[in-house]
This record gives C-alpha cells, sequence and structure tokens, in this order.
C-alpha cells in the first residue's frame, strides 16, 4: 500500500444523511441516514432508485491532492442526452469532518442543476469537499475472459507477496471457504496487468475467475487498501454470491470498517440481509408516482403493503414483536385472531411513512390499524409533526390526508418513562402466585430475579434466555401472563376499542 508523503488536511469524515428533492426516478424522498453503523445496506425493487443514489453519493467528494481516492463527477452518472438533461435535480447531504483540530458537524451542502438548460452541476466540482472515495459497480464484475477477445491468451507471471497480500489471501479464504496459498501478478505483451492466485495446488488467473470470486477479491482489495475515513460504494454487493459467502463477506467488511472508520454503502436484493441488522443500517427505497421513500429497520412485509400485496381482512402495523404479541392476545381474546395481519415496520417514525405512501396511493385504509408502543411518540402534536414531515403542502388534499392519518394511529397506555417491555415485566412480578401452573411460576421467578437493565428492551430477553425457548413462544407466553394483571385492560383499551367492532363484523 501506498503511503502518502502529504498529510491529509481533513479528516474524520462521516456522511450522515442524504435528501433527494429530484434526481431521475426519486421525486421528494425523505432522509436517509447512515448512522450509526458503518455499514449500509440500501433495498428496494428494481427501478427504486437505488443506485441512483448511490451515483449521486459517488460525485458528492472529490479525493484531496496527492492522496488515494476516485475522483468521480455527476455528470459520469448522470451523462446529458437528448432525454436528459437532468435540469432541477436537487439533493441534498448532511455530514461531519475535521480540519486540523477544528471538528465541523452537520455541514450541509446542496447539489444538482438548475432548471435552466444548459445549467452546469453544483457543487462546483473543484468545490466539493474531501474524502477518499471507491465506487464498485456492476460492470468490474464481469469476468475477464469475457471481454477478451484473443482465443489464444499470452502472460508472464511473477509472485507477489507482502503483508496485504497475505492479509487479502487470508480473508478472500475465509469468504469462499475456499484455501488459496499465492497471488501473482500477470502481464501480457501489450502490457496489460491481471491479477492470478492459487488454491489447493491449482493455479489460475483471473480470465479463469468466476464473476464470484472475482467480484470478492475486487471488493476486499478495495476495503483494505482504503486509508481512515474513506467512503466505499459498492452497487449489488449480493449478486452472483451464495448467501455463506455474502454473510462472511459483510461480517469481514464490517470488521474492517470499524478498525478504520471506514462507511460502506451497497445496494442489494438479497433481503435475508435485515438478519443482520445489528451491524447494517437496513434501509428500504421506495418510488410511486409523484413521491419516493425511505424506511429504516423496516421488514419486507411493510414495502410489499405498498407495492399492492394486501392478504387478509384487518392489517395491523406494529413496531416489534412485542407490540406484535400484545396485539395477537387482544385479537385472540376476541376470537379474532384469523381476521388479522400482523406487519412489523420497525423505528415508529416508519409507520407515518408506510401511512402517508399507502395514502397517497389512494388505498383502502378502511381496515387498517398503525399502532405505536407509546413510549417514543406520545402525543397529540408528536404524532401530527411526525406526519406533517410525510404528507407536506397546504392544499386540501394535503389538509384532508393529514387528517385522515391522524384517524389510522393508535397506541398502547403505558405508565409515564416506561416502554411495553418494562411495563410487561412490571405487570408480570406483581401478579399473585396462588393457583397459577408451574410454567407460570417459572416466567414470575424468573422477571423477579431482574432489577434492572442498562437496556430496558433486554428485561423480557432475559426471562425468555432463562425459559430455553425461542423468541416468539417466550413472548406469547409472558404477554398471556401479563393479561392477567388488572392493569392490562387500561394498557390495550384504545387498541382493542378499534379493533372490537371490526372483528365483530367479520364474525357476524
Amino acid at each position: 500500500m501506498a503511503v502518502n508523503a502529504r498529510a491529509k488536511t481533513i479528516t474524520g469524515q462521516v456522511l450522515k444523511s442524504i435528501t433527494v428533492n429530484k434526481l431521475k426516478c426519486i421525486n421528494n424522498m425523505n432522509s436517509l441516514s447512515f448512522t450509526p453503523h458503518p455499514l449500509t445496506a440500501i433495498l428496494g425493487p428494481n427501478g427504486s432508485g437505488k443506485s441512483t443514489i448511490l451515483h449521486a453519493i459517488a460525485g458528492i467528494y472529490r479525493p484531496e491532492e496527492g492522496q488515494s481516492g476516485e475522483d468521480h463527477k455527476l455528470m459520469d452518472f448522470f451523462p446529458r442526452s437528448p432525454d436528459a438533461e437532468w435540469n432541477g435535480s436537487e439533493f441534498h447531504i448532511n455530514h461531519t469532518f475535521r480540519r486540523g483540530r477544528d471538528l465541523i458537524e452537520n455541514d450541509e451542502k446542496t447539489y444538482g442543476k438548475a432548471d435552466a438548460v444548459g445549467s452546469r452541476w453544483v457543487q462546483i466540482y473543484a468545490r466539493r469537499p474531501l474524502r477518499e472515495v471507491y465506487y464498485l459497480g456492476i460492470e468490474k464484475c464481469v469476468p475477464m475472459i469475457e471481454s477478451e477477445k484473443k482465443n489464444n491468451i499470452k502472460y508472464e507471471t511473477s509472485n507477489v507477496s507482502s503483508d496485504f497480500i497475505n492479509l487479502l489471501l487470508r480473508k478472500s479464504s475465509h469468504v469462499l471457504n475456499k484455501p488459496y496459498t499465492s497471488f501473482n501478478h500477470h502481464k501480457q505483451p501489450n502490457g496489460k496487468f491481471f491479477i492470478g492466485v492459487e488454491a489447493s495446488g491449482i493455479r489460475y488467473s483471473s480470465l479463469s475467475m468466476s464473476a464470484g470470486e472475482k467480484k470478492v477479491f475486487m471488493i476486499l482489495e478495495a476495503v483494505f487498501k482504503a486509508e481512515k475515513n474513506a467512503l466505499i460504494l459498492i452497487d449489488e454487493l449480493d449478486l452472483l454470491l451464495h448467501d455463506m459467502a455474502l454473510n462472511n463477506l459483510i461480517s469481514v467488511i464490517h470488521e474492517r470498517a470499524s478498525e478504520k472508520n471506514l462507511q460502506v454503502i451497497f445496494t442489494t436484493h438479497r433481503e435475508s440481509i435485515i438478519s443482520l441488522s445489528g451491524m447494517v443500517n437496513i434501509r428500504h427505497v421506495l418510488s410511486l408516482a409523484d413521491r419516493s421513500f425511505c424506511f429504516e429497520e423496516t421488514k419486507p412485509d411493510a414495502i410489499n403493503r405498498l407495492t399492492g400485496v394486501k392478504v387478509t381482512s384487518i392489517e395491523i402495523y406494529v413496531e416489534d414483536g412485542v407490540a406484535e404479541a400484545m396485539v395477537k392476545k387482544v385479537c385472540s381474546s376476541m376470537k379474532g385472531t384469523k381476521f388479522i395481519k400482523v406487519i412489523k415496520y420497525g423505528a415508529a417514525v416508519n409507520a407515518f411513512t408506510i401511512l402517508a405512501g399507502t395514502l397517497l396511493r389512494g388505498d383502502d385504509l378502511d381496515h387498517t390499524l398503525f399502532v405505536l408502543d407509546g413510549d417514543v411518540i406520545k402525543t397529540e402534536e408528536e404524532k401530527i409533526n411526525a406526519i406533517q414531515k410525510v404528507l407536506t403542502g397546504n392544499d386540501q388534499r394535503s389538509v384532508g390526508l393529514r387528517e385522515q392519518a391522524l384517524r389510522k394511529i393508535f397506541q398502547f397506555r403505558l405508565p409515564e418513562g416506561k416502554n411495553p417491555e418494562q411495563c410487561l415485566h412490571d405487570l408480570i412480578i406483581q401478579i399473585d402466585t396462588n393457583e397459577l401452573d408451574e410454567g407460570s411460576i417459572e416466567i414470575i421467578e424468573a422477571a423477579r430475579n431482574i432489577h434492572f437493565r442498562d437496556d430496558s428492551h433486554d428485561y423480557l430477553t432475559q426471562i425468555i434466555d432463562s425459559l430455553g425457548v425461542e423468541r416468539s413462544v417466550g413472548l406469547t407466553r409472558i404477554v398471556d401472563l401479563a393479561a392477567k394483571h388488572q392493569e392490562w385492560q387500561n394498557i390495550i383499551a384504545d387498541v382493542e376499542g378499534w379493533l372490537r367492532p371490526e372483528i365483530e363484523r367479520l364474525r357476524e
């Protein structure tokens, strides 16, 4: 790895978020954030704008003179043509960096082109922020043999060895579960270089590599050569990789990104990536006719709702598995479980984004309920503010949609300062064990042994771990027990009040 003679004048770069007003197929998209994890996955249907976002990000920085990195310009990804001038394009970024000892936080920059024909892209290229950036597009994954025109290829081989190469071989072996032992450079008579490797005693060049194998080496080379605070963009990370290789690759990238303060942003179609939300920011993007949406930490079913899937009579949106168990308990008490479909949307703000999207589509929401936990966005004013962020405008239609949205939001009645996990824990430890079965007593005893958790969401997790059962089973047993407490009816009163007439209508 080359050592730069000049010290960097700008360090500590972090891209916090991007907000797109208009760019290609994206219109009025709410902010897409890249925190708290160093890795961000952008998911969405074909044509939703995933690659467009990646292309926009690739053009926001320029490399510092004398330093490593690629210099991508917006016009490289959005070239002028008779069908596309890109006039009126506009997006904004929020980023943080250090200039010497000074920390500049939440600096905002605007990029785009004015409406006038012939306008130039801004920011002016020479004035863009400084950062080491690498962009790995789909075209770089094409097997080399497919671009080679000759049927008789000559080259000279030389072995390459260094700490960097040994690290690259070791990590590639882990990702692909293949014992790579050496790395070679091949030089053709025309001066063209390409790589080769040796594995299990067989030596071969990139001409014979599979597309997935070549892709892993390409990605890992970029990740491990990148210096601190670099930004790496990868289009279709999952393309040509099986699940185990993809999971291994993400684990390796995350380890390196955490060590070097890198940011890695990639697009993917692989919904299984959601299971890695502990190390990857999960972002879904979806573009409708006149509006684009970004969802944070949401689930596939929530996106399916916006793309036209509806399979049950009543749809209930909840934040997580705890709320799902509570809602299902309410429905089972009315013999209405078979009439409902519960969809988890993740963070509370997603409820308002999904609700806005369905209303703008003109969907029938007469039999749809959005349930908030009641610990984050709980007051009427907070709900109104959340709705106004996703349903803007002062025209009659927008005002009407906001009023309609507010009528679809309900919540649990929780004690002040408590979340559902703490509330259920409190109910359980207060229940008298007389006349309870052994299974219920086991839960109560486990709960009474928990006095304080730094993360309040762990109150129920520790109970479930002590029971040794699947989380969904444990949550059902905990909620069934908590429902025996006299305070339960007050907690679920608003949700039950909406559901009862709906279920009674379907049971007639």
